[in-house]
């Protein structure tokens, strides 16, 4: 069962939604509660405190009381997301780095991931870096638009495709339901962190588009971090795609058709 607040009218993937928003208690009052796992995978509507405060905080206390009352324990999965490291000087980070978050949603996203081990030591924390895929081709635009991009210091992006996403929740509920032991959270990016010079080039030459534009260089830039996946590789999961080229090439083939 999927919770939306606005359920897709389509119904090509075949999931009965219950239509509902988490920071509500009264929309939740009907929800059932007979579930053994629950994925908590939401995104504010805006990027300010109150937002992150619905979805983060009152949002998931409003589930736990739900399920609580009704006697209920799911085993849980929060995706949260590297946000959650305060990294910014091109180092490798993982599951045991220090987290010092910086933005916003980091710090929301830090206390959700302590009051979701709280209720339970053994949920699971899966930490997603850059998600893209269809919908999400920030990149592509900016190759596009030919939008000045950093390059020295190199600016690291970190990315995994949505497809890969499902990928690693969907391997980590059978590996628990194959009664694996799990670790309480995953860092879950591809294989190849990559300066974002790098990945707009190779996007502005598949699209034929010249030379990616260098933005000046500014000794007060940052450099991001970059994100290494092998305790869930480790583990036994193989990305669908390894990295951004090939992530990229199937969005580009529909980007040329439909956007020229």
């Amino acid at each position: 069962v999927g919770l939306r607040r606005s359920p897709p009218k389509d119904t090509l993937h075949k999931i009965p939604y219950f239509a509902a928003d988490v920071s509500s208690v009264e929309s939740l009052s009907k929800l059932d509660t007979d579930f053994d796992q629950v994925f908590y995978a939401v995104a504010p509507d805006r990027r300010d405190e109150r937002h992150y405060q619905d979805i983060y905080e009152i949002g998931l206390s409003h589930l736990f009381n739900h399920f609580s009352k009704n006697n209920k324990k799911p085993h849980w999965i929060f995706v949260s997301s590297t946000a959650v490291y305060g990294v910014t000087n091109g180092a490798w980070i993982d599951e045991l780095t220090p987290l010092c978050p910086t933005s916003l949603a980091g710090k929301f996203l830090l206390a959700a991931e302590k009051k979701i081990l709280k209720q339970d030591a053994k949920n699971i924390i899966v930490r997603f870096s850059g998600i893209y895929g269809e919908g999400r081709e920030r990149l592509i635009g900016i190759a596009k638009n030919k939008t000045p991009v950093q390059a020295d210091p190199p600016y690291y992006s970190n990315g995994i495709h949505q497809s890969d996403c499902v990928g690693v929740l969907a391997f980590l509920l059978e590996k628990r339901l194959n009664g694996v032991r799990l670790a309480s959270c995953y860092l879950a990016s591809d294989d190849e962190p990559a300066p974002i010079l790098e990945v707009v080039s190779w996007l502005a030459k598949k699209l034929s588009l010249g030379t990616a534009m260098k933005k000046q260089k500014n000794t007060k830039d940052l450099m991001n971090k970059r994100c290494d996946n092998g305790r869930l590789k480790t583990l036994g999961y193989q990305f669908k795609y390894p990295s951004y080229r090939e992530g990229y090439l199937p969005l580009l083939a529909v980007w040329q058709k439909t956007k020229g």
